[in-house]
């Protein structure tokens, strides 16, 4: 339902462009941004839908690669 509020984001397949699609209430925004330098780090959506933090969608539009994080092993301190 594009009127949920929610964003629909589309790539070209070059990856240096991204058209971005969201309803405010009174009429829809169409927004467009191209990288001079670079390409999308786009996620891989299994499902077809994918959603994003706040702190991933920042990554993405700047031409960030945002992979996860490996996860830590607990560490547990040892007397000499």
């Amino acid at each position: 339902d594009p009127f949920c509020g929610h964003a629909f984001v589309f790539r070209n397949r070059r990856g240096d462009r991204l058209k971005l699609l969201l309803w405010d209430g009174l009429g829809f925004w169409l927004l467009y941004r191209r990288l001079d330098q670079g390409r999308l780090h786009w996620p891989r959506a299994d499902t077809g839908a994918v959603e994003l933090s706040a702190a991933q969608w920042a990554m993405l539009v700047e031409g960030r690669p945002w992979t996860p994080l490996p996860s830590l092993e607990k560490c547990t301190p040892t007397l000499l």
